[in-house]
């Protein structure tokens, strides 16, 4: 059995390519062979990086991106070049440039599309996509998505849901130093943290997260990481709002720290307001710590199902400062309540959301097709 896998970029950067690197490490390390065809960033040069004897990285140069969709030529010539040494092709969507690959490359055998999630923002782009998409949809043999929900609430997968099944991304789980843990207990004095991490933008709802500070007392430090282009405004919002000492956007974490903070946080709070957050790893990075989650109900998003309401946490509707806040309340406030909440989450990633499940499903998925 020989897979390939298309996707957007190398270095990682995404969830998405995070989720294809995975499966390839996980598989090649099966001695599986799965490689990874993608288009580099940054200063990565094009070329095959060879992972171990059973994977590898063919990287193709990227031109430029446009409306958030690497063009990479090369990836087409590739492709068609390489195409016969494979038995499944598994293409991971949205990803216009890897669709349009496999469309040209003429490549006869079977094909799994993994839909990450619907293309949402770029309505101008989609109009002139859809038909690409729509012969993608039709051409893949099987397709499977993050989460049960997502893939039943697509529109675009309404007319073929009986090839239509779900792999949830899996993780391994968030290890972190005592001492670093204890430092930022330390800073925060003793205050019950709830920690959040992501992209400072709109899709992200952290502006509830902030409203929801004012039902909070100084008991609670909100502490928000990440960068992103809603930084002044939010900075603003907390003046406005007096709650300087209760919420702290404390900027970019390196990936070194990140699994510190997680460990020190009493609960991990994700405030998402749109269908484009479709699943939030973060949430299942808190859930290998054993933190109870808070986050939101997203109408079509499978964020809610991650995150098991009462079983590894509080799920509340969107854009609801109040909620968020009472959830928190009601989950720091009953030390019996919380260990449930504790040990649910914890027992809730192991037997939904490790690395080696993921990986597992992957490979029975192949076997299928290919039986």
């Amino acid at each position: 059995m020989k897979i390939l896998q298309i996707g957007k970029f190398y270095p990682v950067r995404g969830g998405v390519e995070k989720v294809m690197y995975d499966i390839m490490l996980g598989l090649s390390r099966q001695k599986v062979h799965c490689d990874m065809l993608c288009a580099t960033i940054e200063d990565q040069k094009p070329g095959i990086v060879q992972i171990n004897p059973y994977g590898r990285l063919v990287c193709v140069k990227t031109l430029r991106k446009v409306a958030a969709t690497t063009i990479a030529p090369a990836m087409i010539s590739t492709l068609r070049k390489i195409k016969n040494d494979y038995d499944i092709i598994h293409i991971h969507h949205p990803d216009p440039m890897a669709c349009l690959a496999l469309f040209l490359s003429g490549y006869k055998g079977k094909v799994v599309l993994h839909w990450h999630s619907d293309i949402l923002k770029q309505k101008t782009f989609l109009k002139l996509y859809s038909p690409l998409q729509k012969w993608l949809i039709k051409r893949a043999d099987a397709i499977t998505g993050t989460t049960p929900v997502y893939v039943k609430e697509s529109t675009f997968l309404a007319a073929v849901q009986e090839k239509v099944d779900f792999i949830p991304i899996g993780i391994n789980p968030i290890v972190a130093t005592v001492d670093g843990a204890k430092e930022i207990r330390r800073r925060y004095d003793g205050r019950k943290i709830i920690f959040s991490l992501g992209r400072l933008v709109e899709y992200k709802g952290y502006e509830y997260l902030v409203k929801a500070a004012r039902y909070l007392s100084d008991d609670f430090v909100v502490v928000i990481g990440g960068t992103g282009p809603l930084r002044n405004e939010l900075l603003q919002l907390i003046e406005t709002l007096g709650v300087e000492n209760r919420v702290e956007l404390i900027g970019f974490v390196r990936d070194e720290d990140v699994p510190s903070y997680f460990a020190a946080c009493d609960v991990f709070c994700l405030s998402s307001i749109w269908k484009t957050e479709a699943f939030a790893i973060v949430q299942i990075e808190a859930m290998s710590c054993g933190k109870p989650v808070v986050s939101t109900r997203i109408a079509g998003s499978g964020v809610g199902w991650v995150n098991a309401n009462k079983v590894s946490g509080l799920t509340v509707e969107p854009e609801d400062e109040k909620a968020l806040a009472d959830a928190i309340i009601a989950i720091l406030s009953n030390e019996t309540y919380y260990k449930k909440l504790s040990e649910g989450a914890k027992h809730r990633y192991e037997e939904m959301f490790t690395e080696q499940n993921m990986v597992d499903k992957c490979l029975s998925l192949y076997k299928r097709l290919l039986a």
